[in-house]
């Protein structure tokens, strides 16, 4: 009789959020994500997160740094935006996992790239209510929602969203990080939106968006949101 290997390696893909740094500071950086989780514990509490460090040096204490993190509320599972080899090095030197976030090494030799013609677009449609609880993911596709999305409900999407019921859930678009992504909702009461990364928060929302029509889109790499009517 066979016996199955105790473990098995298998390719897989998640969508994780990305905490930019801008500050080396523990104290600034855990009084600051605290605040962050606290406006939306359910979605962040114990969420795996990336440390994008392009804007620190190498000389931060990564040590501190991490504890302050999870201090927060939030769990550390790679660290992406290094500069040099030195940064590479003293982050590497405190046990954190080193991420590329896709870049591609740059070759001397000119490559032909072959033509390949992309497959037609599908869409995932959705024609029942969303529960509390419930996560809805689109993979390699846009997202249709004819139906309300309840508080605590998760749509992600590698590619659009339209909600065209009321709007109470979180909604991930371009979750794959395409940034000509967007999200449409025809009554607007999110708990997050989010697209390629990009997120915001209830409290970001203008009032005058709520319960109404609004489309969301990245505007230099920034997330903007505009009326529909």
């Amino acid at each position: 009789m066979s016996q199955s290997s105790p473990v098995e390696l298998k390719g897989s893909s998640f969508t994780l959020s990305v905490v930019h740094l801008n500050h080396s500071d523990p104290a600034t950086i855990r009084a600051a994500l605290t605040e962050k989780v606290q406006q939306a514990p359910a979605f962040l509490q114990n969420a795996p997160v990336v440390l994008n460090v392009a804007a620190l040096s190498p000389e931060a204490d990564w040590n501190q740094i991490q504890r302050a993190v999870t201090d927060a509320g939030l769990r550390v599972v790679g660290v992406s935006g290094f500069q040099s080899d030195e940064q590479k090095m003293s982050i590497q030197s405190a046990g954190l996992p080193l991420l590329t976030e896709g870049k591609t090494r740059k070759s001397s030799k000119t490559a032909i790239t072959p033509v390949i013609t992309p497959p037609a677009a599908k869409t995932r449609i959705i024609s029942t209510p969303v529960r509390t609880g419930q996560q809805i993911y689109a993979r390699d596709c846009d997202l249709i929602v004819t139906s309300h999305v309840s508080a605590g409900a998760e749509l992600i999407s590698d590619g659009n969203i339209h909600v065209y019921g009321m709007m109470r859930g979180r909604a991930l678009a371009g979750a794959s990080g395409d940034t000509s992504c967007q999200i449409y909702c025809t009554k607007l009461a999110a708990e997050l939106v989010s697209i390629a990364g990009q997120y915001w928060l209830s409290d970001r929302i203008p009032a005058t968006f709520y319960e109404q029509s609004a489309r969301f889109f990245l505007k230099d790499n920034v997330l903007t949101i505009e009326s529909l009517n």
